[in-house]
């Protein structure tokens, strides 16, 4: 059989991506199993009418903004305070009222509180740690849906791989591809990181460098508040050394190419596989990235409320990328997990670093974003998500991962912690689950991160059992677990 390489292995229930070219060059192999092309086509029709889909916030989203709060924020410091407990498990920080009745925060979160009748707080996020209980795993495991064969007792894995499963991200370019010259999938301020492992679970994977995210990475240190302002995209223009003419040879050697190719380019006319060529050409061409990263064009009114920090200013740039038409931004918590600081890995100092680094910091930026796209019309159709990997033990100065804890510290813990979901068709004003008296275990309808996954997923119109083929032309599906559609109104 003839194999001419040609767009991966995907899965039939992607309409709009059509018959491959690897496809229609094997389908003379299919022979020996006794499907034709036309069997194919109508395979392919079948499986696009037994989609699943519907139901409550199906198709809702056009874009999402995940931040992600690498390093497991404290849920009993923050979203989910307990009274009446022991000491050590006890937040050292007072319980405040919220703008909706029954929900309750920790006075890190005053502008949040004001923003509650606008959000879903999931209470009981939870898994088994199965290698799970460090940073990477567990980020490998939420960015992607999966987990990794590769785990040692650390929980530490192997840097990024090109058979690794696909961001969560890059699987939702690839089948809702946007329609307007704009980066399709941005990833800022820094790279997903534990240690030495730079970037795991932040990549397309098996799917290609094409679907992988454009990352934005300014220069400066963890603890530079200002990098922000020296965003650089020289990638986004043309460089003065390029010029028409060198374009244009570009061009023509293509159409060269192209033409040695006449029967193969008959065969997938209307696949449009210049489709990404054409694309790039007019992302730099158009300007429409370039205008979306200035952040000086905001007002410092509003660069303010944000707040004059990385975390504020990636959020907010995150709303101009909203507008501009870009699908996936995944704003990571801008210091690394497994440090000090700002960092949300609290092992020691929890006091101090949550009350005047992280907490501040979380408090602007999420209650800013959420009430800024609300104002504009843009909440109903971007989903927001503030996640960590895990939360923190419930008692205090204790290891639950091998790590050394003070007794102003928490430990990782995954079998508990909270998350906060807003927009695109999410209930308003509500509480999801229910954690236990201590904040150790769920109480009430326990949510796995494959389904938060899932219910993204949901919130595309993509179905979470859609099948994509990895490296090994192997099918699978893009998340194997059901959305949660009573987060949904």
């Amino acid at each position: 059989m003839i194999v001419i390489p040609g767009q991966p292995g995907k899965d039939l229930c992607d309409p709009q991506l059509g018959i491959t070219r690897r496809d229609l060059l094997r389908v003379g192999g299919s022979g020996l199993l006794g499907l034709s092309l036309g069997s194919m086509f109508q395979l392919q029709a079948r499986a696009a009418e037994e989609k699943k889909g519907g139901g409550p916030g199906w198709g809702k989203a056009k874009s999402i903004i995940l931040l992600y709060l690498q390093g497991g924020p404290s849920h009993l410091d923050l979203w989910d305070p307990k009274e009446g407990v022991p000491d050590n498990v006890k937040s050292v920080f007072k319980t405040i009222d919220t703008k909706t009745p029954g929900i309750q925060l920790t006075e890190i979160l005053p502008k949040l509180a004001q923003v509650t009748d606008k959000l879903t707080l999931i209470r009981a996020m939870s898994y088994t740690p199965n290698g799970l209980f460090n940073h990477t795993a567990a980020i490998y495991q939420m960015m992607t849906g999966w987990t990794t064969d590769k785990v040692s007792p650390s929980g530490q894995l192997e840097p990024p791989d090109p058979r690794d499963f696909p961001n969560f991200g890059s699987q939702i370019i690839r089948l809702k591809p946007v329609r307007v010259p704009m980066l399709p999938f941005v990833m800022l301020p820094r790279p997903l990181q534990e240690s030495n492992v730079v970037g795991k679970g932040g990549t397309a994977g098996f799917l290609g460098k094409a679907y992988d995210p454009y990352t934005l990475y300014p220069e400066g240190d963890d603890m530079d508040m200002n990098k922000m302002d020296r965003i650089r995209v020289d990638d986004l223009k043309l460089r003065p050394e390029v010029f028409a003419a060198r374009l244009e040879r570009r061009a023509h050697l293509r159409e060269v190419i192209d033409a040695g190719m006449p029967v193969i380019d008959k065969a997938v006319a209307d696949y449009k596989l210049n489709a990404y060529y054409d694309r790039a050409l007019s992302l730099v061409l158009s300007g429409r990235a370039r205008e979306a990263f200035d952040l000086s064009k905001e007002p410092a009114k509003v660069r303010d409320r944000y707040g004059r920090n990385t975390f504020g200013q990636s959020c907010l740039l995150a709303r101009r990328l909203v507008e501009a038409g870009t699908r996936v931004i995944e704003v990571i918590w801008p210091k690394v997990a497994n440090s000090d600081n700002h960092s949300w890995d609290h092992h020691v100092g929890l006091t101090y670093r949550m009350k005047n680094q992280s907490g501040p910091m979380l408090d602007a930026g999420l209650s800013a974003l959420i009430a800024d796209l609300d104002e504009r019309g843009l909440l109903s159709e971007t989903l927001v998500v503030a996640v960590g990997e895990f939360g923190r033990s419930p008692k205090k100065g204790v290891s639950t991962s091998g790590n050394g804890n003070s007794a102003d510290g928490r430990d990782h813990w995954p079998y508990c912690y909270t998350a906060v979901i807003a927009g695109a068709g999410i209930r308003r004003g509500h509480i999801h689950g229910e954690s236990d008296k201590t904040g150790s275990s769920p109480r009430k309808d326990p949510v796995h991160p494959g389904e938060l996954l899932a219910t993204i997923y949901h919130a595309f119109g993509i179905d979470p059992a859609t099948i994509v083929y990895n490296h090994l032309n192997q099918p699978r599906e893009l998340v194997q677990a059901e959305p949660v559609t009573k987060l949904f109104a």
